[in-house]
């Protein structure tokens, strides 16, 4: 591939990294087992269940994970084409879906922040 090519998959192959790590670790469909992953991190017995646990609550950390499953699944490597171009994959792909990650929280916060400003004024009393 060439790498304008093997850009284009950094850059496409982190939005549904992205999108998997980011609905597991914050949206209501998986508010029960992420609750639970919570309370096991918070209260296991051993330093290795805590850290297992965490990893499904912080979507920074499960992102490495969803990320190895999608170079298992698609190949892609960067740069290189031996084991190395994996390596270096893996880590642009979790930097790059972080960063989506990261504008996607901030956009998201704006509109809570708007949505409860339209509710204070809408209940505000008339003068």
């Amino acid at each position: 591939m060439t790498l304008q090519v093997q850009l284009t998959w950094l850059f496409l192959l982190a939005i549904p990294i992205a999108c998997v790590a980011w609905t597991v670790t914050h949206e209501e469909v998986f508010r029960e087992p992420r609750e639970y992953c919570v309370q096991r991190s918070i209260n296991g017995k051993t330093l290795m269940e805590r850290k297992f646990f965490y990893l499904f609550t912080c979507e920074y950390c499960f992102s490495h994970y969803v990320t190895i499953l999608f170079l298992c699944l698609t190949g892609y490597k960067l740069l290189l084409e031996n084991w190395v171009g994996y390596i270096i994959a893996g880590f642009a792909l979790v930097y790059v879906a972080n960063a989506y990650m990261s504008l996607f929280g901030l956009i998201r916060q704006g509109i809570v922040k708007e949505k409860e400003e339209i509710n204070v004024l809408k209940n505000r009393p008339e003068k």
